[in-house]
């Protein structure tokens, strides 16, 4: 980051030094590339690969689905593994798929490829989060904030470019795009590359004493990792999680939908609130960040998150008013206050799933946690189109019930866990490692 770009965006200071700046610019190449191919993903297969659009569907589902298990792999490798390595494999591997989609043609080809850049797309998301948390430490509210700034910074100029190169229409422009994406995870991996391994519960460091000899007279063996399959308390953290994390396909799928089929607002506008929602991210996002500032606010600040939910699908049902300015400003504050969840949850859900989880198995811990936002995706979209719009208004009115009550019920659960007896691994910091001295 320049120090331009933190005047602008009111940063004082980056954590997590060099490497924490250095991850900043692999995120912000990482979403250059994936702003690039997420703009013509569909159209790709359709124009470039000769598909038709149900089997395209069907391909993006299959791929989708196969990147849900990305999140707890890559977590319970960089539990046993040096984190970096981790990263710079799997980028290797998001470079290989996209590059190797350029030679592929038919359903069956594309198919192994497509679930493969899935699965290291959410690999590398639970990869670069936990990164964060190691090399941020208790800064790391902050960090995730500066993060999604930058990252919506990346999307924003790859898809501006993909826009622009859109215009000219031909099969080679979608080839070029798909490259582009394919090369920026090439630079990716060269970056890691770069990247000092952060400090890590699980990492032991070996020093000697002058005596040559064991110096295990202080010495304490590291408690075994936890294993988040077994903590029904953070499973239940987890799958609330995913309930909360509705509102991405609220915002991306069902209010397009909702304003074309369903309102007399002017259709523009379903572009036009992906606009709203970046602005609105790269502005405020680092502001926002003090409702993550501790497992407690953050538990605390569900509440916020209960009643912008409710009140963005409240405007969402509300814009089915025939007087075309009304529609309009519903969907607006419908924009808004969605906009407005995703930062406050965002803040909220990255503390917890780190503070939550035991130092000694955090990467495996994040990684569960990683389900909740893939199923998400997964499941989000045919929710909001078979069930929510199909109910008319009363299906957003019902959305937004369910969604601020597992938020509600989520804080509950949460300021029990925290109020409650934490596992003995959780009393270390996250982002300082323990030393085992033995002379080797």
């Amino acid at each position: 980051m320049t120090e331009r770009v933190q005047r602008v965006l009111r940063i004082p200071e980056i954590p997590g030094g060099p490497d924490g700046r250095r991850m900043l610019w692999i995120n912000l190449v990482d979403k250059i590339g994936s702003g690039l191919w997420l703009s013509v993903t569909a159209l790709y297969f359709v124009v470039a690969a000769g598909l038709d659009t149900g089997r395209t569907g069907l391909l993006l589902g299959l791929g989708g689905v196969a990147g849900i298990a990305g999140a707890p792999i890559a977590g319970r490798l960089a539990d046993r593994l040096p984190l970096t390595r981790v990263l710079f494999a799997v980028q290797v591997v998001r470079a290989t798929s996209g590059l190797l989609l350029l030679t592929a043609h038919g359903f069956w080809q594309l198919l192994p490829l497509v679930a493969l850049g899935s699965l290291g797309e959410r690999s590398a998301s639970v990869l670069t989060k936990l990164f964060a948390a190691r090399v941020a430490g208790p800064d790391r509210p902050r960090y995730q904030a500066v993060q999604r700034t930058v990252v919506n910074l990346g999307y924003t100029l790859g898809g501006l470019a993909a826009s622009a190169a859109l215009a000219v229409g031909t099969t080679a422009v979608y080839r070029i795009l798909l490259l582009g994406d394919g090369l920026s995870f090439v630079l990716v991996a060269l970056l890691v590359t770069r990247c000092a391994e952060p400090p890590s519960a699980l990492r032991v460091v070996i020093v000697r004493t002058a005596s040559d000899s064991p110096a295990g007279a202080g010495a304490t063996a590291l408690p075994a990792a936890s294993s988040p399959w077994r903590d029904t308390g953070y499973l239940g953290f987890a799958a609330l999680d995913s309930v909360t994390f509705l509102h991405g396909s609220a915002l991306t799928v069902g209010l397009p939908l909702w304003i074309v089929t369903r309102t007399s607002a002017p259709h523009e506008l379903a572009a036009a609130i992906f606009v709203v929602n970046t602005v609105l991210v790269v502005l405020l996002q680092v502001r926002l960040a003090r409702y993550g500032s501790s497992a407690r606010v953050a538990a605390n600040s569900l509440r916020q998150v209960a009643l912008c939910f409710l009140l963005s699908c409240a405007a969402t049902a509300v814009a089915v008013l025939h007087t075309p300015w009304a529609a309009t400003a519903a969907v607006v504050v419908a924009a808004v206050a969605f906009t407005v969840v995703e930062m406050i949850q965002s803040a909220v859900s990255w503390e917890l799933s780190v503070s939550l989880a035991p130092a000694h198995g955090q990467g495996s811990y994040v990684g569960v946690h990683g389900l909740a936002q893939s199923t998400s995706r997964c499941v989000g979209p045919l929710l909001i189109t078979s069930v929510v719009i199909a109910a008319g208004p009363a299906g957003w009115i019902g959305l937004g019930a369910v969604v601020a009550g597992s938020a509600l019920l989520q804080r509950r659960m949460v300021l029990r866990r925290l109020g409650g007896p934490r596992p003995a691994a959780a009393e270390l910091p996250l982002s300082v490692a323990p030393i085992t001295v033995s002379e080797q």
